[in-house]
């Protein structure tokens, strides 16, 4: 639908979603520095605290296990609280335990430490997307989701080498601390500057302008009549599309996690880099993947006004970013730094190229079960979380990486193959009345 962002004659419509964009963008780049700032402290956070292969690997684990069992619940939650209160306790929460993980001595406060980070951070994306689908409209849905999500990519490719210097001039403690103080104070800067759409300075002729192009500005007023349960949930579930979007998710994810946990460790550890070396190499992958995700959002949002369907739209910048991600496994064939870097930072740009992936949750899910069915969506990709950390522990537990590549390159082509043959056309599910 092509609407312009005038609605009337006597009001010009008002550009406050573009703000509230750049907040969650803000909020994004914290949430992603807090879950990977320990891949950088790991190789000499193992060092001081005796851990093994296999242990880091259970530690980088942690994180997944409450994160994503959390998720439904966390949708639910999402359902029923507003972003501006419930954002800010979550990012509190996350903050200060990632403040107390640079005083543990041992395996076990560590792992118990990181169990709450991904407890306070499960409900953080199902709000995010709650967030975008009331504030922006369809035909600016791809590019305003791929800029909040670039967020995880931008922030550790500009900060890393900034904490790697944190890092070797306060330790790996100091430089954890730093990155938890931040989110405390960015908390209480969300609820302060944060409001929903109709609570917000927005006129009415750009509330106009979202609800036209099926933005769902009247969301709250619409839960009120049609609360959310598990039975629709079931019904959701059925729809092969929401299957083939969760099993790529899971592919896609597993991709980011391998970059989230056991990256620096294989720059540092297989390939011979020095700490600060790493520090600018390890971010030169991020900022392709920051490349990536913009691009995603201006293509499939092009396309969109150009006529094409939602699912071509969405679908080509997707299946074209996972092909792309398959390159990792060149690594494996390579043993000059710099090419194993560019096999890195073009997978990574697909990954990237494939992340807008939650507009699919904006354009499938029954306006009432966003946040469960966010939640569900979320859960099913950072199943990830949990099983890739551990996976290539294993296979690199005699200092080889190349089986853990061969293992990441496999499932980005899956994901691929899922949204080709496993997703049809796209449009909101309808959930019958009870």
């Amino acid at each position: 639908m092509n609407v312009t962002p005038q609605t009337t004659q006597t009001e010009k419509a008002t550009k406050k979603r573009f703000i509230v964009g750049f907040l969650l963008f803000i909020g994004v780049i914290i949430n992603y520095m807090d879950r990977s700032n320990i891949s950088l402290a790991a190789p000499l956070l193992a060092k001081d605290l005796n851990l093994d292969s296999v242990q880091m690997g259970l530690i980088f684990s942690a994180f997944g296990w409450s994160y994503a069992i959390l998720q439904i619940p966390g949708g639910l939650i999402v359902d029923r609280i507003k972003p501006r209160i419930l954002y800010a306790i979550l990012l509190g929460g996350w903050s200060i335990a990632t403040c107390f993980q640079a005083l543990v001595n041992g395996f076990s406060a560590l792992f118990g430490l990181r169990v709450v980070l991904g407890t306070f951070e499960a409900p953080s994306y199902p709000t995010n997307n709650r967030v975008v689908t009331s504030w922006f409209p369809e035909q600016e849905r791809a590019t305003s989701t791929a800029f909040y999500t670039s967020g995880q990519y931008v922030g550790i490719a500009f900060f890393t080498p900034m904490l790697v210097y944190i890092q070797n001039s306060f330790g790996w403690r100091g430089m954890l601390f730093f990155t938890g103080a931040l989110g405390v104070i960015y908390s209480i800067a969300w609820y302060i500057f944060y409001r929903d759409p109709k609570d917000s300075k927005a006129n009415e002729a750009e509330l106009n302008y979202i609800r036209q192009g099926g933005g769902l500005v009247d969301m709250d007023e619409k839960a009120n009549v049609r609360k959310a349960s598990w039975s629709q949930l079931k019904y959701v579930l059925k729809n092969r599309n929401i299957w083939g979007v969760f099993i790529a998710q899971f592919c896609l994810s597993s991709i980011l996690w391998f970059f989230l946990t056991w990256f620096p460790t294989y720059l540092v550890q297989y390939r011979g880099m020095t700490f600060i070396k790493m520090g600018f190499m390890a971010s030169l992958p991020f900022l392709a993947a920051y490349v990536g995700i913009l691009t995603s959002g201006f293509i499939s949002d092009y396309l969109i006004k150009r006529g094409h369907s939602i699912g071509f739209a969405r679908k080509t910048p997707i299946v074209t970013g996972l092909i792309l991600a398959t390159s990792i496994v060149g690594a494996n064939y390579v043993q000059d730094q710099t090419y194993v870097i560019m096999f890195m930072a073009l997978a990574f740009f697909g990954n990237g190229l494939a992340s807008i992936t939650w507009v699919f949750v904006s354009a499938l899910a029954p306006s009432h079960l966003l946040g469960l069915t966010g939640g569900m969506f979320n859960f099913m990709g950072n199943l990830s979380a949990i099983a890739v950390p551990i996976i290539i522990g294993i296979l690199a537990k005699g200092g080889n990486f190349e089986p853990a590549l061969v293992f990441i390159s496999s499932l980005a082509l899956i994901g691929a193959l899922s949204y080709i043959f496993i997703v049809g056309k796209v449009e909101r599910i309808v959930v019958p009345e009870e």
